[in-house]
């Protein structure tokens, strides 16, 4: 069974940072692109980030690049999301998801091959940033 689990996420103060981790289970994690999507409430999904299979190539949406860098640890079967200068509007809940292309206006675009079409999706967790 295909498992995605998000964590790291709670409250934090503007300008303040913040680290969250996806732990994955049940599929090749090596052979996946791994992404970050998050929903603020009351708005659509927004596409994050998202890496490559193998870690080398990353794409950010012009909402967080510079300020959030996604990681992976194949060995682990991890993603990783820091973010650093964090504003009010990243409140959200952040998902990670397997085969999506972001874009940099925050669209996510399935690039997989199942027959759902939708790739695999985790739990989110929830950030807020306020004071």
């Amino acid at each position: 069974e295909v498992q995605l689990q998000a964590s790291g996420g709670g409250l934090v103060q503007p300008g303040g940072s913040l680290g969250l981790s996806c732990a994955a289970s049940g599929f090749t994690f090596s052979s996946y692109a791994l992404a970050w999507v998050r929903q603020a409430p009351g708005k659509a999904r927004e596409g994050v980030s998202c890496i490559s299979s193998n870690g080398n190539t990353t794409y950010y949406s012009d909402s967080v690049k510079g300020r959030f860098t996604i990681s992976r640890d194949n060995a682990k079967n991890t993603v990783s999301l820091q973010m650093h200068n964090l504003k009010p509007e990243d409140t959200a809940v952040y998902y990670c998801a397997t085969d999506y292309l972001i874009t940099e206006d925050g669209s996510y675009l399935y690039i997989g091959d199942d027959n759902a079409g939708k790739g695999s999706w985790g739990r989110g967790t929830l950030v807020t940033v306020s004071s």
